[in-house]
Order: C-alpha cells, then structure tokens, then sequence
C-alpha cells in the first residue's frame, strides 16, 4: 500500500469529505438542474447566508438524487461482497431503477431495462443510440474512489473504467470516470490532484486523450464547451474548473450550480473533488445536516450524513479485489 497513506486518520478524513462532500453537491444542485446561469447566486447572493438547502423541482430541501443513490448502492456492494463483482452492482442498480427512483438518467434507464445481461447491455445500447458519452458514470463515483484509493493509479482507473462501463457504452465515460478517480486517489495523499493532471492524462486512452486534455486545461472556461455539460468531457471539466478557481469548498459548488444545465451532477462531482481537496471541516455544517439520500428498492431506508460517515469510513478502510 501506498506509504503516502501512513496517517489514516487523516486519509479517512478526507474519504470521508469525498463522499459527504458530493452528496451535498448533489442536494443542493437539484432544484436548479436545466436553470439558466447564475441562478444559484441571484437567489442566494452572500455565501454563509443560509437556507441553501432549498428543495424544489420535486425535491425535498437536502435531498440527494439519482447521483448519490446509485453511488451508495456501488460502495454497498463493494464492501458487502468484499470487491468488484459487477455483475452484483448492476442487480442492485436494476433493482434500484424498478423501485421507479425520482430521477434516473435516460441512458442508464434504457441500459437498465433492456433486458439484456451485465456484460452486454451498455454495449448493446451504445450500438443502436450511437450517444453513450453521458455523465451518469461520473456522477456515481465518489464512493468507488475512495475504495480503491489505496491500491494505485493502474487499479483505481481500471476499477473506475469497469464500473462506468455497466451502463454507458462508450469509452469516453469510462476514461472520464477513471481520471476522477485518480484525482481523488491524489487528494486523499494530502496532494494537489490538479498538478497531477499532466501524469493522469497520460494514462487515458489515446483516442481520448486530447479530448480531455482540452477541457482540464488551466486556460479552459466552461463557455468554451462545445457540449450540454449532461456529457462526461464538459461535467468533468466544469467541476474541475469550479475547484481551481475557487479557494474553498463552498464557493467551488456555488460556482459549479451557477453554471446552469445539469447542476446536480455537475456539483456532485465538484463537491467530491472539493471536499478531498479542501476536507471534512471545510463542507459547511448547515448543508450537511439537511442531506438525506433514500433508497429506493431497498425498503424505507434513508440515509442520513451519519451512515453516509460510516459508509466513508468503511470504504476507506476495506481492502480490494480486483480479480473476480
């Protein structure tokens, strides 16, 4: 294991940050996702004001969304079945999609549904839709870098690129997801994941390579976008962005939902780099004790920022299989 992950307390601390800090993200981007810019601060104008939190759009205020449900659902069963066993996660996702959860992506709903068996059916879809470069793979991945921090930049982007591949078909969402887990296997060292860019994006695939080196670029704007940012390459480079011009957590999410569009998933994947890079004290307490994440399919279960605490810790501290 890494020797840069000595001081557990500190390493838990900040996996723990990773996940509280992307469901929070995603709580308080949802009743803003597909607004125009800048709605956030038109209606919240001084950070620290309070009621944040506000619901709407069909959510409750601190209600998290398909984003962390379905990230809840990948860090249960790596730590149920003691490692990746895909074909588990994607049964546990279908069982989620049946319960008829608030909000599911419509990639992931037809990917889902389709009938068709783990290993095919994101790669079946993507040969019909020809559009599997969604951001529903990314969207879910906090919990799974956390796991699979401890065992390496090869194993936590493989890990990253088998998961994203359960429901999204296309390449671009796996690599996509892989450098998010990277940033966050550097984060949780105490290092500064966007120095480590250069390094992560030399183990993308080449035919993506460029495509992301594009939008992680310290000169990238998200006005420079050339897609709606619900596709992986314009989320991730949005979060990223929100987190380098920022200098705390709570104006990296602010700046990540006043970017409009898919404000949910794009504050959930900032709020999880955010809080890696920025740690557990720095999530402002009155977004955290407002968040909530039921379970849909899973009985009555809702959980809470403690067992999303105690779920952190868990992954943090369990070991890995890859080789099943």
């Amino acid at each position: 294991m890494n020797a840069l992950f000595a001081d557990a307390s500190v390493r838990t601390r900040r996996a723990v940050a990773t996940i509280l800090g992307s469901a929070v993200g995603d709580a308080l981007g949802a009743p803003f996702e597909f607004g125009p810019e800048g709605s956030f601060s038109e209606r919240f104008p001084r950070a620290g004001s309070g009621g944040e939190m506000c619901g709407g759009g069909g959510w409750e205020p601190g209600e998290a969304t398909d984003d962390t449900q379905m990230a809840v659902l990948v860090g249960e069963s790596l730590l149920e079945c003691g490692g990746l066993e895909l074909p588990d996660v994607f049964a546990r996702f279908r069982r989620w999609a049946t319960a008829e959860p608030k909000d599911i992506g419509l990639q992931t709903e037809a990917v889902l549904f389709s009938g068709n068996p783990w290993d095919l059916a994101a790669s079946l879809h993507s040969q019909v839709s020809q559009r599997a470069a969604g951001n529903g793979a990314l969207m879910r991945a906090a919990t799974s870098s956390v796991y699979f921090a401890p065992y390496g930049r090869a194993v936590t982007m493989d890990a990253a690129r088998r998961l994203a591949a359960l429901t999204h078909g296309d390449r671009a969402a796996w690599e996509g997801t892989a450098i998010f887990h990277e940033l966050i296997r550097v984060a949780l060292t105490g290092d500064d994941p966007l120095s480590a860019l250069q390094d992560t994006l030399a183990e993308v695939h080449p035919d993506h390579r460029v495509r992301y080196a594009a939008v992680l670029a310290p000169d990238w704007h998200p006005d420079l976008a050339t897609e709606f940012n619900g596709a992986v390459w314009p989320c991730l480079g949005s979060a990223v962005w929100a987190v380098r011009t920022t200098s705390s957590y709570e104006e990296a999410v602010r700046a990540a939902i006043d970017l409009g569009g898919d404000t949910d998933t794009v504050a959930a994947v900032c709020g999880g780099l955010a809080g890696a890079v920025h740690g557990l004290d720095a999530i402002p307490r009155r977004w955290v004790e407002a968040l909530h994440v039921p379970l849909p399919g899973f009985g009555d279960r809702v959980l809470h920022a403690p067992e999303l605490t105690e779920l952190a810790r868990k992954l943090a501290a369990s070991g890995v299989s890859t080789g099943r």
